[in-house]
């Protein structure tokens, strides 16, 4: 009995030069783009199969955002879950990781907001700045999953984990936070 896909639109969001063109075309081409051009907005598509089930992934990689970002409306419509990116080598980005995620749950309200926060390029280790713990405990205080990644360094299984997560994320939240045992990701 084959089960249909199902659809699920994703937004990655976070400060300019974190990675997350990079982690986006990794996972749909599996290629790493180590040359840096400013998105303004793209949308990747991306059949995917995660505990099971086939899902059509439209992953919307979005224009860096600062912390006097004005977000636009499309960001909060029809958008199934997101992906806040800041670079383990960027203080600023960190600090903007958190400022995406207060203006998301100021328009999206405490509930319905299906997120995970990634540190990229974690293959940075002489450069980086903010540690594991603190990224860990930022998304603990969002009470959100956290990993680290590198679209650069072992991509398959660290860009795979980041979609892994946040579509966990958003298959217990419509299943009114219940986790399915089967689609458990473990980190």
């Amino acid at each position: 009995m084959a089960t249909h896909a199902k659809e699920r639109k994703i937004l990655f969001m976070g400060f300019r030069s974190v990675g997350k063109s990079s982690l986006i075309i990794q996972f749909v081409e599996n290629q790493f783009v180590d040359n840096y051009e400013p998105t303004i907005e793209n949308t990747f598509q991306k059949t995917f199969k995660s505990g099971g089930q086939d899902f059509n992934l439209q992953v919307v990689d979005t224009a860096g955002q600062d912390e006097y970002s004005i977000m636009p409306q499309s960001y909060f419509m029809n958008i199934n879950g997101y992906v806040i990116v800041y670079s383990v080598n960027s203080e600023k980005s960190f600090k903007v990781a958190q400022n995406v995620y207060d203006k998301l749950r100021d328009m999206k309200g405490e509930l319905g907001v299906p997120v995970i926060l990634v540190g990229n390029k974690k293959d940075l280790r002489m450069e980086r700045v903010i540690s594991f713990e603190e990224g860990k405990k930022m998304a603990d205080s969002w009470k959100a999953p956290f990993l680290e990644a590198s679209a650069k360094e072992n991509p398959v299984h660290s860009v795979r984990e980041v979609f892994e997560k946040i579509i966990h994320v958003i298959t217990t939240q419509e299943n009114g936070g219940v986790q399915n045992k089967s689609s458990c990701v473990l980190s």
